[in-house]
């Protein structure tokens, strides 16, 4: 797999997660630790992302 097709999973990855933290946060009894820990992962890809846009530069 190559830096732009591995960027791009990241990133597909990043938006279901930020769109999966929206959802689990418009519900009135959300799961504070279960969103802690999908921002978490969510940051993970980001900076995933961010160091394989940098080699690619």
């Amino acid at each position: 797999m190559t830096i732009e097709a591995r960027i791009r999973e990241l990133g597909n990855r990043h938006r279901v997660l930020d769109q999966t933290i929206q959802r689990e946060m418009t519900h009135p009894a959300a799961d504070s630790l279960r969103v802690r820990e999908l921002k978490q992962q969510k940051l993970r890809l980001k900076e995933q992302i961010t160091s394989l846009e940098a080699r690619t530069h």
